[in-house]
């Protein structure tokens, strides 16, 4: 008997492995989903029904089982491949951000939060990793995918996510990045240079003189450093490049013999990242054997939440060219990565022709405010009490996030119909307010929200899908 003739099944999910048939089956309970097995039932619990059907919950350990049981659920490193990564704070996004990946061939982090999107919202390691795959499970996924732990800052940070089975580690030491050192003349830049935990770094002040104080010849130009410009790439990243290293060996130890990639995080820094200071920064982490597979740094320009790229679009071209050439340099042996990437559309085809797809693109937000977007649609009354909301706690909700939007732009609820709620989500500003409020926003109205989603989630994946085609079409390796 076929699960299919007795529940109402979710038909992408259907899959029969070593003589047993697995399937998520939807509910009279609206957007609730349970798992099927027919066959060996070992290790699930649950309600036995006809057909020998047994109908169980999506829990913790049943999750555990399936990777077990369909090995393809289980995140894996993704190596150099084009890849992108998809944040999802409410957790029912992944079959949406499936639907857009299509034949796309670009290999995706279906889970990915940070610490600091977790803490806002409640959710932890583990949920952000299952929720993931129950929906990578119900939209039919069998190639790799990854998962990240993303901004991670701490030694203790690492191991709720080890335990998780995160793939991919996303180290952020942009607390020991001394943004000062820009400006620092050069007897407190040696003052700074000779305070660096030399005993970290491997090594001593005269040791890094002998091996940067020349040039470099990359394929497009040479690089250069001299005596002010080691000592400020030293004062500004020496500490980071030494915690990133102390990362490193706590992530191998937590670990033991469970593979994993990481990814370096600068771009969450006061100022950009000099060529010269990636170079410095590729170069160390090489020497101190850090297995980072990708390096994000700050660009030039102005690249901020939920919204297109801010700047000179040939400045950043040349700049993504030299950063490019510093790969290269390395031996393409890791990925440049474009955080707070979503929605910068001029930056995608320029990062794919300068890294012939060495490139790892990092989205979050911006599937929340699709969510909003349909709530704005469905549910008029909860998008303007959401909307209000955000507005009175954009200046609080703001001061983590690199943000320029503007209150007095995004009018309040009474001022607007109903028809003209949709194109908030156009809007920069307002795009801004509602996705740095996410937090707070989720604390108030978060099982409302839910609760409309749930109730329209093959439309709510359709926005998804939609949103991210265009996303993920100039990354496409093969035909789409």
């Amino acid at each position: 008997m076929f699960i299919e003739e007795i529940f109402p099944v979710i038909k992408e999910s259907v899959v029969t492995h070593d003589d047993t048939t697995y399937a998520l089956v939807t509910t009279a309970v609206p957007g609730e989903r349970k798992l099927a097995v027919i066959g060996n039932t070992i290790g699930f619990v649950g309600e036995k029904q006809e057909g020998d059907v047994l109908l169980c919950s999506l829990s913790v350990e049943h999750a555990r089982v399936l990777r077990q049981r369909l090995t393809w659920l289980q995140p894996v490193p993704l190596g150099l491949r084009t890849s992108a990564g998809f944040g999802d704070r409410l957790g029912i996004a992944t079959p949406g951000h499936v639907q857009a990946i299509g034949n796309t061939g670009v290999a995706p982090i279906f889970a990915q939060q940070s610490v600091r999107e977790n803490t806002r919202i409640g959710r932890s390691p583990q949920q952000v990793l299952d929720d993931a795959m129950w929906g990578a499970f119900e939209a039919g996924w069998r190639g790799p995918w990854g998962a990240d732990a993303d901004h991670l800052k701490t030694l203790a940070d690492i191991e709720p996510f080890v335990a998780a089975g995160y793939t991919f580690f996303t180290v952020d030491p942009g607390d020991y990045v001394d943004d000062a050192a820009e400006t620092d003349d050069e007897t407190t830049l040696r003052q700074k240079v000779e305070a660096l935990p030399w005993g970290d770094l491997q090594s001593s002040f005269a040791e890094t003189q002998q091996r940067y104080l020349k040039s470099f010849d990359l394929d497009t130009h040479s690089l250069s450093f001299d005596e002010p410009a080691l000592l400020k790439g030293l004062a500004k990243y020496g500490a980071a490049v030494a915690h990133m290293a102390r990362m490193t060996r706590r992530l191998q130890e937590v670990s033991g013999e469970q593979p994993f990639e990481m990814e370096i995080s600068v771009d969450e820094t006061g100022t950009t990242t000099a060529l010269i200071e990636h170079f410095y920064i590729a170069s160390e982490l090489k020497r101190l054997q850090v297995p980072f597979v990708s390096l994000a740094p700050r660009f030039v320009g102005r690249f901020e939440k939920g919204v297109g790229y801010i700047g000179d679009v040939r400045e950043l071209e040349e700049n993504i060219a030299g950063h490019a050439s510093i790969m290269r340099y390395f031996g393409n042996s890791y990925k440049l990565s474009l955080h707070t990437g979503s929605d910068k559309f001029v930056v995608y085809p320029l990062a794919m022709q300068y890294t012939d797809g060495l490139v790892h693109l990092k989205t979050a937000g911006t599937s929340y405010l699709e969510a909003l977007r349909l709530i704005a649609s469905i549910d008029t009354k909860l998008f303007r009490e959401i909307l209000d909301f955000a507005r009175a706690h954009y200046e609080t909700d703001r001061k983590t996030y690199h943000v320029s939007a503007s209150l007095d732009k995004v009018p309040a609820a009474s001022a607007l119909t109903d028809e003209q709620l949709p194109d908030l989500l156009n809007q920069f500003d307002a795009r801004q307010v509602l996705h740095v409020t996410f937090g707070s926003v989720l604390d108030t109205f978060g099982s409302q929200l839910r609760r409309n989603l749930d109730e329209q989630r093959t439309a709510y994946h359709a926005y998804i899908k939609t949103h991210f085609v265009r996303h993920l079409a100039p990354f496409a390796t093969s035909p789409v």
